[in-house]
């Protein structure tokens, strides 16, 4: 298998030297061109798979030269712009003309090496599909080995139609990795739609579904997804009317807009998030169980942040790169201490917590490194008493408050699973009965309301 091809088109010399060699050593090959003369004779002896191309070059602009190759008809590539004082009206005029991404300079490698990724994949996907995709956000960041198999089973079962449902609690990315099976899959080149559960009403619901028919003909959402993607966000927060009419569709394969007589055919791909114990509720007042088995065909599970924590300082640096990006606030980076607490918080909100997190310390400013102090302040807001303890933040109590409130919730937890039996407890945790019942009224445990419930 040969090595993705890049170009790198740059006006200094110190750039391109800098990039041929840190791009060579992660296994591409790569050409350099100084100026729009020689970007187009390297074009024309070998059409790259990526092209790195300077916006501000003295004798043809880069986007003069995104434009000639977008126009010119021909093989096309993904095209990343690169520049230390780009605009607004820049970047949208680049966009219009096909540019992939941006990256400013001075260049975070990291972030560069990144989008050099997303970019070439998209390019094969390009190639097989026939359509260039934009840059895709919904990527899965991180190294640990949980995440890398979470990948892994993604990639597998992105290519099987069958309908996927993503458990998972809520924060937890789950629609974002829905877009990243999307993306994977032959429903790329089309749209994703999201319905979001909570939102439809029995009344107006079948509009919204199904379309309507007339002078003035409303598509509905099983449509607008056609040959695409349609992603039920928090199944369980449908109506009863609205389950009744997608079980419906679902076993007949088919629709009709209100009003027509026509039925058509389901061609979008299904998608649905749910929380965890879905399986179990199934059946009772929120989900029928006809509906969860038309969706849980393939079922994926998604982790909450805690259990790869070590992924967090990488999900850090991505979130910060992709807000000074998109919102051009300032670069801030975590130090070391910061990364560490934060690798140590359990995350009770999961990504999106993670992510609200930075862009508040972005927007809030402040040097260019992110102390451990800052982060202590923005993690003061005390953590709910019934949360449960894999979400508390212990290492934000004192030594003694923190070991009793792990002894509390420890204690609270096994005496549930014993019934409320303390002696089955005085077995189960390794304590003398005597001093089990001293502990247990020390910390306020009221075994006995246990027992009765």
């Amino acid at each position: 298998m040969t090595s993705p091809h890049i170009l790198v088109v740059d006006d200094e010399a110190d750039i391109r030297g800098l990039l041929k060699e840190i791009l060579s050593e992660e296994g591409y090959e790569v050409d350099v061109a100084a100026n729009a003369a020689q970007a187009r004779a390297s074009r024309a002896r070998q059409v790259p798979d990526l092209v790195l191309l300077d916006i501000w070059m003295p004798d043809v602009d880069g986007i003069t030269l995104l434009r000639e190759w977008s126009t010119g008809g021909g093989e096309g590539c993904p095209v990343v712009m690169m520049s230390g004082h780009s605009t607004v009206e820049t970047a949208v005029e680049a966009t219009r003309l096909g540019a992939f991404d941006f990256v400013e300079k001075p260049l975070s490698l990291a972030k560069l090496l990144r989008t050099v990724e997303r970019a070439l994949d998209a390019g094969r996907r390009h190639r097989q599909s026939g359509k260039l995709l934009g840059s895709p956000l919904a990527v899965p960041i991180g190294k640990s080995r949980l995440m890398q198999q979470l990948r892994t089973e993604l990639q597998q079962i992105a290519a099987n139609p069958a309908p996927v449902l993503l458990i998972g609690e809520p924060g937890a990315g789950r629609e974002a990795f829905a877009r990243y099976l999307h993306e994977q899959g032959p429903q790329a080149g089309g749209p994703f739609v999201t319905l979001i559960a909570s939102s439809l009403r029995d009344q107006d619901a079948e509009v919204r579904l199904f379309g309507r028919q007339g002078e003035s003909a409303v598509p509905g959402l099983l449509e607008e997804a056609e040959a695409g993607t349609l992603f039920i966000h928090e199944l369980e927060d449908l109506p009863a009317g609205v389950q009744r009419l997608l079980v419906g569709v679902f076993e007949a394969g088919q629709f009709t807009r209100l009003g027509g007589t026509t039925p058509q055919a389901l061609r979008a791909r299904l998608l649905a998030s749910a929380q965890p114990g879905v399986e179990q509720r199934a059946g009772g007042e929120t989900l029928r169980r006809d509906l969860l088995a038309h969706l849980n065909a393939l079922i994926v599970r998604v982790p909450p942040l805690r259990e790869y924590a070590e992924d967090v300082p990488e999900l850090l640096r991505h979130q910060v790169d992709r807000i000074v990006d998109t919102e051009g606030l300032p670069f801030r980076r975590f130090s070391v201490a910061a990364q560490n607490r934060l690798r140590n918080y359990p995350w009770p909100d999961n990504v999106r917590e993670l992510r609200h997190l930075v862009h508040r310390l972005l927007i809030h400013g402040g040097p260019e490194e992110i102390r451990l102090e800052e982060i202590e302040r923005e993690l003061a807001v005390q953590t709910p008493a019934d949360e449960p303890l894999v979400k508390q933040d212990l290492l934000a109590l004192p030594l003694r408050e923190a070991r009793e409130q792990f002894e509390r919730a420890y204690l609270q937890q096994q005496l549930l699973l014993c019934s409320g039996k303390v002696g089955q407890l005085a077995k189960r945790v390794g304590m003398e009965r005597t001093h089990l019942y001293r502990k247990l009224r020390s910390l306020g445990v009221d075994f006995r309301n246990i027992s009765e419930d």
